[in-house]
């Protein structure tokens, strides 16, 4: 049976943070051809592209991987939705919009395990060259002239202001940058959005060459394999669906993953990569044993509190309160339909709050009904470990392409894990009963006074917790030993040609952040290294840079 087939210079699986980017800067001067093959369909729903949209669009399996983790004791058995994007621009389609790039010694972590260029100098640049940073910032760690547009939150409320200043006579400093010189501190987010959309991806960096003709976007295309001639990455096969006609794109220099941290591992064992033993019993043909694919899995565990307010609004998506914001946003005056579900961030102790910050809080405000079916406004106050140890993977199912892999990230399976969960809470119940939030009679419901000792809360975390969506790691970077790493720092396959990985999967360690704005990083530093170009410059580090989480 013929395939169809179609031949380009590159062919990139997947649209999300790092395809677009890709996308962006391999077709932009016109030279070379490219084909960006996406699983879901166009972002032409104006949910995806409204922040508040994310309560719709992040649930409805059009947009967004349905996926789920495996259970696990570290979650009492529960299995956890682990949703992820699938419609141009990925994730950051459906995601919080928060732009957080992680402590600097995260990337001379990196380094020194033994990724040359992956230091904190020399990634710097690559930040910087994504973002056009709107607002006050330091031009050494900031940049102004990219595509993606980085805010400051516009819109105030006074439970945020109460938390900020609770946290701030707590011994937290205020923080004006916490992308800049020092991660340390408490304040609203940035976020990528702009005059009250949300600037995904797509809209950042495919919408501006859309008119390109040496870029080819297929949306409803869902790789199924990668096809080698030999131990040479040629094109991929893909498809719309079960049943549906099988195409081929083919590629003259390179195919590059871009399919994220669930689906590029995934496509390369159901392609005969990875480890044999697991092929086999998936009755998958080996084309190169690489054991690392899929393993070394890491994500941040979210826990969250919930405290009850009296004597104030916090956000409503129904009724009078709706239309209102509808208002505002049609007016570009500051609303809660253009601001990220997370407000407030703290980068802070576990056990002090004003040490070496080992966990990120996320506070969000919102309505909530408890068991006798009262609604109420309330606080809901996250938190979660900044450099989890537990460690995970992520595994083909079967053959069937169209077929869920399996996401075991392990949550809570290291000691240290469980003791940083435990001491987090009692920090962060503390905060809670802070006389900055008592004047709105601020009273802890979640997990509330029927946990009294170290077992419960653990217990209470395993039961609650929540993915905070960073799955990384599963295709880990770092000099070939056999065993765990899969690229290079070239981000190349091992003992492979004409194959990259380009997403999150390929981060030796989760960073102390949310992975989105590293991932824009990782696409634009590949960019420069798929074009045979040189690195930029590495930056001197001419400013103090404080150093990243507790270990």
């Amino acid at each position: 049976m013929s395939v169809e087939a179609d031949v380009f210079d590159y062919v990139i699986v997947g649209a999300g943070a790092g395809g677009c980017i890709l996308a962006n800067r391999l077709a932009a001067d016109g030279t070379k051809t490219v084909c960006l093959l996406e699983a879901g369909p166009s972002d032409n729903n104006i949910l995806l592209h409204i922040p508040a949209g994310i309560y719709k669009t992040s649930s409805n399996p059009k947009y967004a991987w349905q996926f789920e983790t495996e259970p696990s004791p570290g979650t009492a058995n529960r299995s956890i939705p682990m949703v992820q994007g699938k419609t141009l621009g990925g994730s950051t389609a459906i995601n919080g919009m928060n732009y957080n790039r992680g402590a600097a010694a995260d990337f001379d972590e990196w380094a020194l395990q033994g990724n040359r260029g992956w230091g904190y100098t020399d990634v710097l640049p690559y930040f910087k060259r994504t973002e056009r940073r709107l607002g006050t910032c330091d031009p050494f760690y900031r940049g102004t002239d990219g595509l993606l547009p980085i805010t400051d939150c516009d819109w105030r409320h006074p439970l945020c202001d109460a938390f900020i200043e609770a946290a701030l006579n707590a011994g937290v400093p205020r923080n004006p940058d916490y992308n800049a010189a020092s991660q340390a501190g408490v304040g609203y987010y940035q976020r990528y959005i702009d005059k009250g959309w949300r600037m995904s991806a797509a809209r950042a960096f495919l919408r501006p060459i859309a008119k390109k003709k040496n870029l080819d976007v297929r949306t409803n295309a869902q790789a199924t394999a990668i096809l080698f001639e030999g131990r040479r990455a040629v094109g991929v096969r893909y498809a719309r669906g079960p049943g549906h006609p099988v195409r081929e794109a083919r590629a003259r220099s390179e195919v590059i993953l871009s399919a994220g941290a669930a689906n590029s591992p995934k496509l390369l064992q159901l392609s005969g990569v990875g480890a044999a033993d697991m092929l086999s019993r998936l009755g998958i043909p080996v084309v190169h044993e690489l054991p690392g694919v899929g393993e070394n899995v890491q994500d941040h565990y979210m826990i969250h509190l919930i405290a009850r307010v009296d004597g104030i609004e916090t956000v409503s998506g129904h009724g009078a309160a709706l239309l209102r914001e509808a208002a505002k946003w049609v007016l570009g005056r500051p609303n809660f339909l253009a601001v990220s579900p997370s407000l407030v961030y703290g980068f802070v102790n576990s056990r002090d709050l004003h040490s070496t910050p080992d966990i990120q809080l996320d506070l969000a405000l919102g309505n909530y009904t408890d068991h006798r079916a009262r609604r109420f406004p309330v606080i809901k106050l996250g938190y979660y470990q900044l450099r989890p140890k537990s460690i995970g993977y992520v595994r083909a199912a079967s053959a069937d392409p169209f077929q869920a892999p399996l996401i075991q990230p392990n949550y809570l399976d290291d000691d240290q894990d469980q003791q940083v969960v435990v001491e987090s809470m009692k920090t962060v119940q503390q905060l809670l009963r802070a006389p900055e939030l008592g004047r709105y009679n601020c009273t802890e419901e979640l997990p509330g006074p029927k946990i009294a000792d170290d077992a419960e809360r653990l217990q209470f975390a395993r039961e609650i917790g929540l993915t905070a969506y960073h799955l990384c790691g599963s295709c880990r970077m770092g000099p070939f030993d056999g065993a765990e790493s899969v690229v290079d720092d070239q981000l190349r396959v091992h003992g492979l040609q004409g194959l990259r990985v380009v997403d999150a999967s390929i981060m030796p360690a989760v960073p102390s952040a949310n992975t989105s704005a590293a991932v824009f990083m990782i696409a634009e530093k590949a960019a420069d290294m798929i074009l045979g170009r040189q690195s930029l410059p590495a930056l001197e580090r001419e400013r103090p840079v404080a150093p990243a989480a507790a270990e």
